[in-house]
């Protein structure tokens, strides 16, 4: 599956990534491909902007969270840009107002938020995570889910059984191609 739900820009402050749809397993690892290319070339803030996102799953939401340890480790920052109240909500429940700042008010971009969002709708690039296959697509989501499994003891009982079914599913996966070899 692809999703073309993303759109990116690199401004000289940040990264700002726009989300037009819901953010889900679909997207997120657009997510994060384009954000470790990001900090990887030195980039310390990365702003999702969440304005017209109806709304993200627990796999996006682990998606943040890990991006956001990662910008934390090497000085950084993730910000979340106008979220709906669901969304805060879910964000807020899983702990992830801990890692991120969402809607920060003293945030350099507040002023010109309307300039960024019109550079985007004019020729932004893009994100896609290209073709994941199965097991691909199930490191991911195990990956998403274990990091919101670490953040506190709520999120470790709410995702334990999916992150177990997950990691059966991949050893299962990961079986059948070592018996086609």
């Amino acid at each position: 599956m692809t999703d073309s739900s993303l759109t990116y820009h690199e401004f000289d402050d940040c990264l700002w990534v726009r989300c037009t749809s819901r953010g889900s397993f679909v997207n997120s690892p657009a997510l994060k491909n384009i954000s470790e290319k990001y900090l990887a070339h030195g980039g310390r803030l990365i702003v999702v902007d969440m304005e017209i996102c109806p709304g993200v799953d627990s796999t996006f939401m682990g998606t943040l969270a890990g991006l956001a340890r990662k910008l934390m480790a090497q000085g950084g920052y993730l910000q979340v840009a106008s979220p709906t109240q669901r969304t805060r909500a879910a964000m807020e429940s899983l702990g992830l107002d801990m890692l991120l700042d969402i809607d920060p008010a003293d945030a350099g971009w507040q002023v010109d938020i309307a300039d960024r969002r019109a550079v985007l709708s004019q020729g932004s690039s893009e994100a896609t995570s290209g073709a994941m296959n199965e097991l691909d697509r199930t490191r991911h989501v195990l990956e998403a889910h274990n990091t919101l499994r670490a953040m506190n003891h709520k999120n470790n009982e709410t995702f334990g059984y999916v992150c177990e079914t997950l990691e059966e599913d991949l050893m299962r996966h990961e079986a059948e191609l070592a018996s086609k070899d």
